[in-house]
């Protein structure tokens, strides 16, 4: 991620995403045959990231865990990690739901190209 221009306002977060068949691109580090993304439907994808949240939300899992486990994004080796960033530099909905957030908030599901994802505010 290139840094923001000067002055403009940043975020940092991490994520969770869930591919699945609507995604525009149906691979990743853990499927990169794309054969699982395009057999899970956006239903299920949304359904595994509430579990995973619900876990978080619960205090049962540490969310820099659960990314590296089970995010189809390359950020998973960082647990998630996406760095800072500022606007137009994401998805729209992305960013949205990103600068909305304050610091150490969970989003609720956040629908992209890319997928479905949980977002955490990190600063």
């Amino acid at each position: 991620m290139s840094s923001a221009a000067a002055g403009e306002e940043t975020v940092r977060a991490s994520h969770i995403l869930i591919k699945h068949e609507g995604s525009r691109r149906k691979a990743s580090w853990k499927d990169p045959d794309g054969r699982v993304i395009s057999a899970t439907t956006r239903a299920d994808a949304a359904a595994r990231l509430l579990d995973l949240r619900n876990q978080i939300l619960a205090g049962q899992a540490n969310f820099a865990d659960l990314a590296a486990r089970h995010s189809d994004c390359s950020s998973a080796r960082r647990g998630g990690d996406l760095g800072t960033f500022g606007r137009r530099q994401m998805q729209k909905p992305f960013e949205d739901a990103t600068f909305a957030l304050k610091v150490g908030e969970l989003s609720d599901l956040v629908d992209t190209d890319s997928g479905v994802h949980i977002i955490l505010r990190t600063a």
